[in-house]
């Protein structure tokens, strides 16, 4: 079953554009993997196009070799852009073999060792507060945060994820210097900003109850001096798991060290190489994996060393609905995962854009048996949604 061609689709996703490979062979089966050109790194999708050529007229079920040889290609320059471009490809082709062979994806994988996922609410509050246009209803201040912390227990979730934001007079404000909002290029959080995250905080439990999994994102804000200060700061709240990136293994072994939480961490690693010292340096108590872009079956490699140097794994997924259903199929296979992320706030056109929505309930998704990925894009709904 050889692969006649590959070719990227795009589409508009409110704030933002989804981005899907299409590997269609010459038996007439398209496999369909979602990748992320988000925060703009520049030649994800012309990479896509130009290493697609090297794969043309290979045999859509030798994965493997396929992923050998788009390697061999970009050896010299294995980082940032090309390996998201082969993790694209990677999972496009899954999809093509496994609809070929008649079986869900997680059948290639190992077969499944549970029927549902437990997942988060990502992104609470964030996008409200930030996107209201596109995730309404706006939250602007503590009440309307206690209002969705309420919610969240109501839809029958168990755990949600939100990131740093203060109540001021001008509303609830983030705080993100480690992506220029505000520039702040210390990155060290003042006390105004420690105040203001511990009632918000406090806020979300008060709404969601106290049997709430919260978890907190800290991205990148800060180097080692600031995330401990923080840590310090939130020392006495009841937090599932702190999240930090930082490319340093050893600064976030330091910050593990001292903190009362669980650290999580790595979602901007692309490959195994990458993830190594974090686990030698014993940095992490979970992994975040991010499968989009590392492709699946490379991210079960990973997810089996994470699971030797005894660390929980988790997927970073905050995409359209396919990237979550690929990693509902990895997350089914793991045996190390601790909790699968994704956005319930949704962008309105994703139930036209997707053939099959993930099936959510008291706070767990459903694991699809239909063949493939379980979902694939609607291209009758582009014209409706061109891309940004």
């Amino acid at each position: 079953m050889t692969i006649e061609a590959i070719e990227t689709r795009h589409c508009n996703a409110g704030w933002r554009n989804y981005h899907f490979v299409r590997v269609t062979t010459a038996n007439g089966i398209v496999g369909w993997s979602e990748y992320d050109d988000g925060f703009r790194p520049a030649g994800v999708t012309t990479a896509i196009e130009q290493l697609g050529r090297l794969v043309v007229g290979h045999d859509v079920r030798s994965h493997e070799a396929i992923y050998a040889r788009l390697v061999a290609a970009a050896r010299q320059s294995l980082a940032g852009v090309l390996p998201r471009a082969i993790g694209a490809i990677e999972n496009a082709v899954l999809d093509a073999k496994a609809k070929e062979m008649g079986v869900p994806c997680h059948e290639l994988l190992g077969g499944k060792l549970r029927d549902r996922v437990r997942v988060y609410w990502s992104h609470c509050g964030t996008w409200r507060i930030s996107r209201p246009e596109i995730y309404p209803p706006a939250v602007t201040n503590l009440d309307d945060v206690r209002a969705l912390g309420q919610e969240v227990a109501e839809r029958g979730f168990t755990a949600l994820k939100t990131n740093i934001f203060r109540e001021t007079t001008n509303g609830l404000v983030g705080w993100s210097p480690g992506f220029g909002g505000p520039s702040e290029p210390a990155r060290t959080p003042q006390r105004v900003v420690l105040r203001g995250l511990q009632d918000y905080l406090k806020a979300f439990r008060e709404g969601a109850g106290p049997d709430m999994d919260i978890l907190l994102d800290l991205n990148f804000n800060a180097r080692t001096e600031g995330y401990l200060t923080l840590l310090r700061a939130l020392r006495d709240h009841d937090l599932f798991w702190i999240e930090i990136d930082t490319p340093h293994a050893a600064a976030l072994s330091t910050i593990r060290q001292q903190s009362p939480f669980t650290i999580s961490g790595c979602e901007s690693l692309t490959g195994l190489v990458e993830f190594l010292p974090y686990f030698q340096q014993e940095a992490l108590d979970v992994a975040i994996i991010d499968a989009v872009w590392i492709g699946i079956w490379q991210s079960l490699k990973i997810a089996a060393t994470a699971d030797a140097y005894q660390i929980n794994i988790a997927p970073h997924n905050y995409y359209g609905h396919l990237a979550t259903m690929m990693n509902v199929h990895f997350c089914a296979a793991v045996p190390n995962l601790k909790i699968m992320e994704t956005d319930i706030d949704r962008f309105a056109g994703d139930a036209e854009i997707f053939t099959h929505a993930p099936n959510i309930q008291n706070g767990e998704v459903d694991v699809p048996d239909r063949p493939g990925w379980g979902t694939e894009p609607n291209e009758a709904a582009f014209d409706k949604y061109p891309p940004l």
